[in-house]
């Protein structure tokens, strides 16, 4: 299912090739890119727009991408949740006018059958089998125009919020605005040089290349700007009549690799309602009796004895031993004064903090704690961080470039 299908962000180096098929003359400048809004027709267009929706999405608020080097995108599977947007039960695109534009036009018909590759008979089958969805991010792609009878071909910049038709992997495979047939950009090692006009958000290290999903997607979840919501759409559901509404994934916007030290899922709640135990040393103190000075807080220690078996609150704001079974009881430290001073006291706190700190213990299994040097700001340990392995993608069916650039 696309809920589960895993985002894998990477940077990859891309550039530009520009032939037709079969190895025909070029239909621009090597090193060049097309920046192609969301409304815009572009060049060498198939049809008239198809399009139902190309104006561009109001986005929720996302934290900023990283930027990277001029010839870097970030790769994102198609089948990642909230990679591309919709409105529910309206279809981006009009596939059944798309069909009967290139029915009209043979030649037309059998240069589209070509890049996609299939038959021209097949073309109508084929369009129909492809999924309407808007793009949410500035996206990669190779363009494939009309020109003198023939294909052409040439690296294009999509703006977020062009209509596309998807395949079942969630690759996009047609553009609506000008009923072009995409194919996955080319990869290469030198940076392209943008051609065209600039939208404000456009910037070369947000743009993203959409790579196939390891399994077909059933139901891709899509991003309903209009009704600021989530929705899933079916495979090949041209019309949006399936829609259903569903919930916001646990990363809405997969095109944006986590940030180092940080997970990129909330955290699990504690089962016994409080916070998950950490590696501090605050969690190490014990109502054990000890003859041995108080261990300062930057050093480790670990628990020795049974957890507290008094509820928790039951502290009185004086320094007490979180083990101690009635109310106001002394410290039953041995070799220091019962009146010690808070500072001087082991590293358990007093008070409320000492009772939610004597649960944590309680609820945690007994182990070797790490020392305070170990944790970042007092939270969860650095070492127990979930962060998304970086990987170097290549594009199925490109010619092997080497090792990509940083």
């Amino acid at each position: 299912m696309a809920a589960l299908s895993a985002a894998v962000v990477v940077a990859v180096v891309l550039a530009v090739v520009f032939t037709r098929p079969g190895g025909g003359g070029s239909s621009a400048q090597g090193g060049e890119v097309f920046l192609q809004s969301a409304n815009s027709t572009g060049q060498d267009p198939f049809t008239e727009s198809t399009a139902k929706q190309s104006s561009v999405p109001p986005e929720p608020s996302a934290p900023a991408a990283p930027t990277g080097a001029a010839n870097e995108v970030r790769a994102v599977e198609g089948g990642a949740p909230g990679l591309y947007g919709g409105t529910e039960k309206v279809a981006a695109c009009d596939v059944g006018q798309q069909v009967k534009a290139l029915q009209a036009d043979s030649a037309k018909n059998r240069a589209f059958a070509s890049v996609a590759g299939v038959q021209p008979s097949g073309v109508p089958a084929y369009l129909r089998s492809l999924t309407p969805v808007q793009l949410r991010v500035d996206t990669r792609v190779t363009n494939h125009g009309f020109r003198d009878g023939a294909a052409t071909s040439y690296q294009a910049v999509l703006q977020a919020g062009t209509a596309v038709l998807v395949d079942g992997r969630g690759v996009p495979r047609v553009r609506c605005a000008c009923g072009n047939p995409l194919t996955q950009p080319v990869p290469q090692r030198t940076a392209p040089k943008p051609v065209g006009h600039r939208w404000p958000s456009y910037q070369p290290s947000n743009t993203v290349v959409v790579t196939p999903a390891p399994a077909t997607v059933n139901v891709f979840v899509l991003y309903d700007h209009r009704h600021n919501g989530w929705i899933h759409r079916h495979r090949g559901d041209h019309s949006g009549r399936h829609d259903q509404q569903a919930k916001p994934p646990a990363d809405p916007h997969p095109w944006i690799p986590p940030t180092p030290g940080k997970s990129s899922r909330p955290p699990s709640p504690s089962p016994s309602g409080t916070r998950p135990p950490t590696s501090s040393s605050s969690t190490s103190t014990s109502p054990s009796t000890s003859t041995s000075p108080p261990t300062p807080p930057s050093g480790s220690s670990s628990s020795t004895s049974p957890p507290s078996s008094s509820p928790p609150g039951s502290k009185s704001p004086e320094s007490k031993s979180p083990g101690s079974k009635s109310p106001g009881s002394k410290s039953s430290s041995v070799g220091r004064p019962s009146e010690t001073p808070p500072a001087e006291s082991s590293s358990a706190s007093s008070g409320p903090t000492s009772a939610t700190t004597a649960t944590t213990a309680t609820s945690a299994p007994r182990t070797s704690v790490t020392s305070r040097s170990a944790t970042s700001g007092g939270g969860s340990p650095t070492s127990a961080t979930s962060v998304r392995p970086a990987t170097t993608s290549t594009f199925p069916g490109s010619p092997d470039t080497g090792s990509p650039t940083a």
